[in-house]
C-alpha cells in the first residue's frame, strides 16, 4: 500500500496523520461537504471509510492523552526513533511538530486548508486531484462494489 502525509489546518491548530493514497478522495469528498475542523472532516470521512476516520481520530486521542501544547517530548521521541511513514497522528504545536507536518512520506504530502478552504498539493505522485470525482466506498478497510461521487464546490482552491 502506498502512503502519503496528510496535514489539516483550522485556523490556529493543526494536525498531521499518514494514510493510504485512496483516502486522497475521500478527504476532498468530505471538504465538499463543508468542514470546520479536523474532526469533522474525519467524520464525514467515515460514510467513505469507518476504518480510516477511526484509527486516525483514535491516533489524535492517544497523541493527546500524552502530549501537551508545552509538553510535547513523547511525540518528540516517536519522531526522532521511526522513520516518517510510521509516525503516529499528530498535533503541530511546535516547531519540531510543524516540520514533521512537511515531511513528505512515500507518494507524497497533500495539505487541508480547512478555513482558507485549500488543498494544496505540496507533492502528489499518485493521482492528480479532480473537483469532480467518484471514489469506491470501504468496509472494515477493504473496497466493496459501491462507488461514491463528489463535486467540491468552487470556493475550495486546488493548488498543484
Amino acid at each position: 500500500m502506498t502512503l502519503i502525509r496528510f496535514t489539516v489546518t483550522e485556523g490556529s491548530s493543526a494536525a498531521s496523520f499518514v494514510g493510504p493514497c485512496h483516502a486522497i478522495k475521500m478527504l476532498v469528498a468530505a471538504c465538499a461537504r463543508g468542514p470546520r475542523t479536523i474532526v469533522e472532516l474525519l467524520e464525514y470521512t467515515r460514510r467513505y471509510d469507518d476504518q480510516f476516520a477511526t484509527t486516525v481520530l483514535n491516533g489524535l486521542s492517544v497523541f493527546d492523552e500524552h502530549n501537551l501544547r508545552g509538553n510535547t517530548a513523547a511525540i518528540e521521541r516517536t519522531l526522532s526513533d521511526a522513520h516518517a511513514s510510521d509516525w503516529p497522528p499528530f498535533r503541530v504545536y511546535n516547531e519540531a511538530t510543524r516540520a514533521a507536518s512537511t515531511q513528505p512520506v512515500q507518494a507524497g504530502l497533500i495539505v487541508f486548508n480547512l478555513m482558507a478552504k485549500r488543498i494544496i498539493q505540496v507533492q502528489n505522485s499518485y493521482a492528480e486531484i479532480l473537483r469532480r470525482d467518484r471514489g469506491r466506498l470501504r468496509e472494515n478497510g477493504h473496497p466493496i462494489q459501491k462507488l461514491y461521487h463528489y463535486d467540491l464546490p468552487s470556493d475550495w482552491a486546488l493548488v498543484p
